[in-house]
């Protein structure tokens, strides 16, 4: 089955290298290309690191207060609890892999969902899900939080995931988009 997922608006693709059932929850390892003025805002993860891995072209990788511009060969790793973001500002696509240790299932299956999201015609041109319901359950199950004071809007979101287990919306979400 092929393990590879691409989002018609950001034009990012991932391959799933390594799953959560393939590594027994040890790791997850996926690879991404990521378009010129592609990236992941300013988050952290409480119960997973993210190493970061460049192959191809220039990723920057923040943590904390720190900018590191990764070229191929070089790494960076996103303890849990780290504020951390990455983005591409090169000119050209690049190419990085990214293990999330322990693996995070969440993980795997938001970033399936999102992009069969923005595939059929369901998000907004920032790449967010037009239905704040399934927006919010996206952020649940990737395990992503919100650093200082856009902590705030963490509570408008846990009610938005609460609204989205109550229509059912994480189970339709699952069954229509995630493949493996």
């Amino acid at each position: 089955m092929e393990r590879k997922i691409y989002n018609p608006i950001q034009k990012d693709r991932v391959e799933f290298l390594k799953t959560h059932a393939d590594m027994n929850g040890e790791y997850t390892l996926v690879e991404v290309e990521l378009a010129d003025g592609g990236g992941v805002g300013l988050h952290y993860n409480k119960t997973y690191a993210e190493k970061f891995d460049c192959l191809e072209g220039e990723v920057q990788v923040q943590l904390g207060k720190t900018i590191h511009l990764l070229k191929p060969g070089q790494s960076a790793t996103a303890t849990p609890n780290i504020n951390h973001l990455f983005r591409n500002r090169s000119g050209i696509p690049c190419k990085f892999r990214v293990e999330l240790r322990p693996a995070c299932r969440g993980f795997e299956q938001s970033l399936q969902m999102g992009y069969g999201l923005a595939a059929d015609g369901l998000c907004k041109s920032n790449g967010f899900p037009k239905d704040k319901r399934a927006l919010a359950w996206l952020f649940e199950i990737s395990e992503s939080n919100l650093p200082g004071w856009m902590s705030l809007f963490e509570f408008i979101l846990r009610q938005q995931t609460k609204k989205a287990r109550q229509k059912g919306i994480d189970k339709e979400l699952t069954e229509r988009y995630v493949k493996f």
